[in-house]
């Protein structure tokens, strides 16, 4: 089976618009080695079920799925590695393609989202918090609560610059 050199957009998309893919995915990318079929079919029925265990026919249905579509479709176009006969699937070098269409996880395990939205989150309840004169914060200016606020989000973003300077380099 020949893989392509470069996923164009198209497939990428298509790759990434069904949810089970996704989740198989972002379970592979957190995995430092292969995992059996069994594992990944249990993340992925608790993350539809949203309950853990999960329940015995959606985690069923999930495996079935896996193993008859998603797999053999992830394989064709180079993203994964299954290895039917061990029931074992890991990633292949082609799923780094991907990861620029996926949500991109900082190297210590949270989102750059949720990294911003925590610094505007605190910068905002300290410049609040000093406005409303709660106790320490209103000693320093709402000014200054703002000024590092900014300061805040420019480091984080100098940081997240520099983190994937390569990929944008070229």
């Amino acid at each position: 089976m020949a893989v392509p050199v470069t996923l164009p957009e198209t497939r990428i998309h298509a790759l990434l618009s069904n949810e089970r893919r996704q989740a198989t995915l972002d379970r592979l990318s957190r995995a430092d080695e292969e995992i059996s079929v069994s594992d990944l079919a249990t993340f992925v029925a608790e993350r539809e079920s949203g309950t853990s265990p999960p329940p015995r026919d959606v985690r069923e249905s999930v495996y079935c799925s896996l193993v008859q579509t998603h797999l053999p479709t992830l394989e064709e176009s180079g993203v994964v590695v299954h290895d039917a006969d061990a029931q074992t699937v890991r990633l292949a070098p082609h799923a780094e393609q991907l990861r620029v269409y996926q949500e991109v996880v900082t190297s210590f395990g949270v989102t750059w989202a949720e990294l911003y939205r925590g610094v505007g989150i605190v910068g905002l309840c300290a410049v609040l918090g000093s406005l409303v004169g709660a106790p320490g914060l209103a000693r320093v200016d709402p000014l200054l609560w703002t000024s590092l606020a900014l300061v805040g989000f420019a480091a984080v973003s100098v940081y997240h610059l520099w983190s994937y300077r390569f990929s944008l380099l070229g």
